[in-house]
């Protein structure tokens, strides 16, 4: 997920905004596109960027990597608001489970099948699958510091969100590796209640 920087004052920023919108969309469609087409390890930056019709300048503004398209990291401002400091009456892999499930499960039927359509290529392609796992630990870290108010970061909080967080890209990938054909939030709940079971997350 990622935000786009707020709008500035006037209809020429308006404009370039939902002009660097589109450009964004753009990439994307184009990149899942020729991965689903080709596979992930056979298209280059530069073929994706040539099909989008843009710069590979431009692909890096709007993605780090090839990699960054299908796999995408929350901003530490999202995490914050997200994952924060949690309610007194929920833990730490509470706040995480009831997050992910709640927000997965309203997905309308165009977003669970672009998520359907990125997982399958993650779950896919044997490299993917490997660094999706250093993007749940990158997001594990930040839900950690974000609950530090500037103090050091508590490993018992890393600990659980590293094992939420891997909890739910395993159903995710459970999930695309049967096709979708398994309902989407049984496959989360599934996870996540298995690490409440073995008591992964003691508050």
């Amino acid at each position: 997920m990622t935000l786009g920087k707020d709008a500035l004052v006037g209809d020429w920023a308006e404009g370039r905004n939902r002009k660097w919108e589109a450009t964004h969309e753009r990439i994307y469609d184009v990149a899942v596109a020729l991965f689903t087409d080709e596979g992930f390890e056979q298209v280059s930056v530069a073929s994706i960027a040539a099909a989008a019709g843009v710069s590979v300048q431009t692909f890096y503004a709007h993605y780090p990597s090839k990699e960054h398209v299908v796999m995408n990291l929350l901003l530490p401002e999202q995490i914050a608001t997200l994952f924060g400091a949690p309610p007194a009456d929920r833990t730490l892999g509470e706040r995480i489970s009831e997050t992910v499930v709640g927000a997965m499960s309203a997905f309308d039927t165009e977003q669970r099948a672009q998520l359907l359509t990125r997982w399958r290529i993650i779950a896919g392609t044997p490299s993917l699958r490997h660094r999706v796992g250093e993007f749940d630990r990158v997001t594990a870290l930040m839900v950690a510091e974000s609950r530090t108010g500037g103090g050091p970061v508590r490993p018992v909080d890393l600990v659980i969100a590293g094992a939420y967080f891997s909890a739910m890209t395993t159903a995710l990938l459970g999930w695309a590796d049967g096709d979708g054909e398994r309902d989407l939030r049984e496959c989360l709940v599934e996870a996540f209640d298995v690490l409440a079971g073995a008591g992964a997350d003691p508050g």
